[in-house]
């Protein structure tokens, strides 16, 4: 069905661009010398990955194999 297919397009996209925003939190985390916005960065790291996750559990269910 083409609708799906252009919804799993979509999903892929977003997956990748969480990912990117994952590398980029994570290195504004390494760079920040105070302590308490290390961790607010890790703590953000940790929900984007989280819904990367997501993202990829849908495309795989939406997968045709």
């Amino acid at each position: 069905m083409r609708e799906i297919d252009d919804i799993r397009t979509e999903l892929v996209s977003l997956g990748e661009r969480l990912a990117d925003v994952s590398l980029d939190v994570l290195g504004q985390a390494l760079d920040t010398p105070e302590d308490h916005e290390r961790a607010a960065l890790a703590a953000l790291e940790k929900r984007v990955a989280k819904a990367r996750r997501a993202v990829d559990k849908a495309i795989h269910d939406l997968s045709d194999t």
